[in-house]
């Protein structure tokens, strides 16, 4: 078995200054952890493309739908992508799951940690911050589906999740 990259091996780094639990793939450019957010469990895939100086970051929570709320749901997630300016929703059809992606290419093999650490702060609030207005779409009676109106719900800011730290004062 070949030894893991120097990149991935700076995405672990990355992880362990942060007091992250993660662990790496055997064989794989891959490390998996898991993060219990505001409104969700997300679970996280980082895989390095030594490459490239590629790193993806991939976090995933469980969501299970009926064929009526499906088209819905692509929809709000159409929605929320046009609002993005780094990575993108999806949802995997196969293994029912709610998905967000974010990707960067990096300058060097030995990747920026303070990169690193923004992905993943990113990877996870935004899939924390999409979850309760996926839980509205799937909780909505099929009869009403046609009435919700996906673009005023994303309007919604009291189901936005508060920002860690905001409204704290700083201590100098």
């Amino acid at each position: 078995m070949r030894p893991h990259s120097r990149q991935i091996l700076s995405v672990e780094e990355a992880f362990g200054r942060n007091g992250w639990h993660c662990e790496l793939v055997e064989g794989r450019e891959v490390l998996r952890a898991g993060f219990d957010a505001h409104h969700t469990r997300v679970d996280l895939v980082a895989q390095a493309y030594p490459q490239l100086n590629g790193l993806g970051v991939v976090t995933e929570t469980p969501l299970r739908l009926d064929e009526a709320h499906l088209r819905p749901l692509l929809e709000l997630l159409a929605r929320a992508n046009k609002a993005l300016t780094l990575g993108g929703f999806e949802y995997d059809l196969d293994r029912s799951l709610l998905v967000f992606r974010i990707t960067n290419l990096f300058e060097r093999e030995k990747y920026d940690g303070d990169i690193i650490s923004s992905m993943v702060h990113c990877a996870i609030a935004e899939l924390d911050r999409i979850t309760p207005y996926v839980a509205i779409v799937r909780v909505t009676p099929e009869e009403d589906l046609d009435e919700l109106d996906l673009a005023e719900l994303l309007q919604r800011e009291d189901l936005i999740p508060p920002v860690p730290g905001e409204g704290e004062e700083e201590e100098y």
